[in-house]
């Protein structure tokens, strides 16, 4: 298999469905351990979404373009 052609944020959208794993841990286990879990898978997410976001181009005296 090739993933070469596969956008960033495809794949951090792909990686959503670690969440269904983590949640079925955490369904069958009396302690909090899945939940733990569950919220890490989330927190990689989202700064996986936040670092493959596109950057702002900086203009000559150092403030974004916007």
């Amino acid at each position: 298999m090739n993933f070469d052609g596969i956008e960033p944020r495809v794949a951090v959208l792909v990686g959503i469905l670690a969440i269904v794993p983590t949640v079925w841990y955490a369904m069958g286990r009396p302690s909090n351990g899945g939940f733990v879990a569950a919220v890490n898978v989330l927190i990689v997410l989202a700064a996986l979404w936040i670092a493959m976001q596109p950057i702002e181009p900086e203009s000559a005296n150092g403030q974004s373009a916007s």
